[in-house]
């Protein structure tokens, strides 16, 4: 492996990561996004999922977004009969996202971004040393 391959690696690392923090961002902007109507579907939690792509000609193995998917978890139930979409009995369809777990995938995804970026940049550094070496 050389130094632009684990440059590459850390970069699609990146991506994916950044993918995941959009997820989230955009699950904790929907948190309280409920139906228009009476008994419609609130906002449904995004995932993401990951795959390990291999480079067959470097054998260099890297990561990258395999699809947004949604969690097909059960919406909360909450009693507030003058939300325009309650139904009949006066309760409404809350989105399955818990904020707590939207932060915290985000947090997670922060870090794992921060890593890649220190992998790159150590990378980045190794270069330019060797490169200086060479002018020596």
């Amino acid at each position: 492996m050389d130094f632009s391959d684990t440059i590459g690696v850390s970069a699609a690392g990146m991506r994916a990561q950044q993918a995941r923090l959009r997820i989230a961002a955009e699950n904790l902007a929907n948190a309280e996004t409920t139906g228009a109507s009476p008994g419609a579907d609130p906002y449904r939690r995004k995932t993401v999922t990951f795959k390990e792509t291999l480079d067959r000609s470097t054998g260099v193995s890297s990561v990258e977004v395999k699809k947004v998917g949604q969690d097909m978890s059960n919406f909360q139930m909450k009693y507030d009969p003058s939300h325009p979409a309650a139904d009949e009995k006066g309760y409404v369809k809350m989105p399955n996202v818990s904020s707590i777990v939207e932060i915290m995938d985000a947090h997670d995804a922060q870090h794992s971004y921060d890593a890649n970026l220190n992998a790159m940049q150590a990378s980045r550094a190794m270069l330019m040393r060797t490169i200086g070496l060479l002018k020596d």
